[in-house]
């Protein structure tokens, strides 16, 4: 990798904890430790420059146009996204917990596995979607993978999301019905970015299913998962908040090298669908 692009990525993980206000900043890194934290301005410049080719355009050309920058990255084997989330999930006041996804919950990082009381890896967008499984490519891109009690996590299954339910036990205020998982509402948003991330970095070009959301919430192991108004409602309504854009970092700077661009703009969801 040309050492051009190395700098380049490690400007953007530092810049993009500045672009939503009251972001915690990562760690520097041994190259810049000790060295004056950038400004503002600066960061910004720096997350404006990753996403250089999506200037200006809009609809399916910035779709395109996403997927070609966020398509350069790092990929995962299954194994190694335990210790990935273990890093990307950190519980900012424990560093020897994970936050849960769905429930909330602050969990030791030795739990995990698939005992009650573990957690596990929840594949956000259901790997059945697609019948993608756990092979390296999309059923190991930890933009979606997330640390999830093992019951909560059962009970969600491969459900499409939409809003109402009964409360799922231990859920921290989630909901399920027959067909559909509603998150708590502190993540609603995360998942929605989470989604129109996979949708516009897969798009059947690679060997990988043309994964794409929709208005249905019985897509069964078609390459669609919904509900795509209700998901456009939830980026609105909970916006990234500091443990969302450090995660967004962490996975830029050391694992995959990619970006989640849902994350750095949630207003790119309304231009594309």
């Amino acid at each position: 990798m040309p050492v051009v692009r190395i700098r380049r990525r490690k400007a953007v993980a530092l810049a993009s904890a500045a672009v939503l206000a009251g972001l915690a900043v990562p760690a520097l890194t041994p190259a810049t430790a000790g060295a004056s934290a950038p400004a503002p301005e600066t960061r910004a410049a720096a997350v404006a420059d990753y996403y250089e080719g999506a200037e200006g355009k809009t609809g399916e050309a910035l779709k395109s146009a996403l997927n070609s920058i966020i398509s350069d990255q790092t990929k995962l084997s299954y194994s190694a996204v335990w210790d990935a989330l273990k890093e990307t999930d950190e519980d900012p006041s424990n560093s020897g917990n994970v936050i849960l996804l769905y429930s909330g919950v602050s969990r030791s990082k030795s739990l995990n596995g698939g005992d009650v009381g573990d957690w596990n890896r929840e594949h956000v967008w259901a790997k059945s979607h697609g019948d993608f499984g756990t092979s390296t490519g999309p059923g190991t891109d930890i933009h979606h993978l997330r640390p999830s009690d093992v019951q909560v996590n059962s009970v969600r299954g491969n459900k499409d999301f939409d809003n109402g339910g009964s409360a799922v036990a231990n859920g921290g205020g989630s909901l399920t019905d027959s067909d559909s998982f509603e998150p708590r509402d502190a993540v609603k948003g995360d998942v929605a970015r989470m989604i129109f991330y996979m949708a516009v970095r897969y798009e059947g070009t690679d060997g990988w299913p043309d994964l794409e959301p929709n208005n249905s919430v019985s897509n069964g192991s078609a390459p669609y998962i919904g509900k795509l108004s209700v998901l456009k409602e939830w980026n609105e309504q909970d916006p990234p908040d500091a443990f969302e854009q450090h995660r967004n970092d962490v996975i830029y700077e050391s694992y995959q090298h990619n970006r989640n661009p849902f994350i750095d703009h949630p207003e790119w969801v309304e231009s594309i669908w």
